[in-house]
């Protein structure tokens, strides 16, 4: 049996999805966009926010709190199911796109915050594919520094203190 998810009410989670066996679901610009595009949706459809995350090529990471009535689970599997069917329609493709279920961490602290915010924000900047998380055009300090918050929260002082080379 597996464990159940902690939930919380006002919470904020870390949460990761990661594609089935592994394999690089975002292979383009293109699928990234889609993925966004899903989000997009999402925000118009649930009550959440999102503070970061990033879109790597075969996971994603989001630092997210649902708001009022809507809850994490109804909100991930919303965002992951409907862009499992688009993607699998996209390539003529059938089955299972995510492995397992979403992993997801109650954010507990300001420090457990502030390290996941930058383990989130440095993914890309892990495994090459930029020099500096602002430039990734897939992750949330991208969309910050470019002042896009259709997707994301504007950062608090508090995050801008802690971050001064990222706002």
């Amino acid at each position: 049996m597996r464990k159940a998810r902690e939930i919380y009410v006002n919470a904020e989670y870390h949460v990761t999805a990661r594609a089935n066996r592994g394999e690089f679901i975002f292979k383009s610009a293109e699928d990234k966009k889609l993925f966004l595009s899903v989000v997009s949706r999402a925000k118009k459809k649930y009550n959440f926010t999102l503070r970061n995350f990033v879109i790597m090529d075969n996971h994603i990471h989001f630092l997210i709190k649902p708001k009022g009535a809507s809850g994490l689970s109804e909100i991930m599997q919303w965002i992951l199911s409907v862009f499992a069917i688009s993607y699998n329609k996209k390539y003529d493709l059938k089955g299972h796109v995510w492995y397992d279920r979403f992993k997801s961490v109650v954010i507990r602290s300001y420090r457990q915050l502030i390290a996941a915010f930058k383990y989130i924000a440095d993914n890309p900047v892990k495994v090459s594919l930029v020099k500096n998380p602002t430039k990734y055009k897939f992750g949330g300090l991208w969309f910050i520094k470019n002042r896009k918050y259709e997707l994301l929260e504007p950062p608090d002082v508090l995050f801008k203190s802690f971050f001064p080379d990222f706002f």
